[in-house]
């Protein structure tokens, strides 16, 4: 990513973080994206404390992403992100895309972590 275009995401990413705060009872999904991988965690801002995290480093996705498109592969982290979180008791949350577009992987991951069952 060249400077400008980070410096850039990093000012997006500020200008929703004035607005966008987690709670216990409703906790931030924050999103990072990489060339290569994507990184979802579930965060309480209160406690300053993840309460549950995924990506595709994860050793049990690994196998299973083998061979998808990154699109795909960040669909199937939010549906596992959103099975740690419903054991974890959190079942609604606030997005967090980043700074990121709403579109692509961003979106993916948002869409897969619905299908799992989370709320926002």
């Amino acid at each position: 990513m060249s400077g400008k275009s980070r410096l850039a995401r990093q000012r997006r990413h500020r200008r929703v973080r004035k607005k966008v705060k987690g709670t216990s009872e409703r906790p931030r999904l924050n999103v990072f994206r990489s060339l290569k991988h994507i990184y979802a965690q579930i965060i309480d801002d209160g406690q300053g404390h993840t309460l549950v995290s995924a990506s595709t480093l994860d050793p049990e996705l690994r196998e299973r992403i083998q061979g998808l498109s990154k699109t795909e592969q960040a669909k199937l982290v939010g549906q596992v992100l959103a099975q740690r979180a419903l054991a974890r008791g959190v079942r609604q949350v606030v997005f967090d895309r980043g700074g990121y577009l709403y579109h692509g992987r961003v979106k993916a991951l948002a869409d897969g972590s619905r299908e799992g069952g989370l709320e926002f």
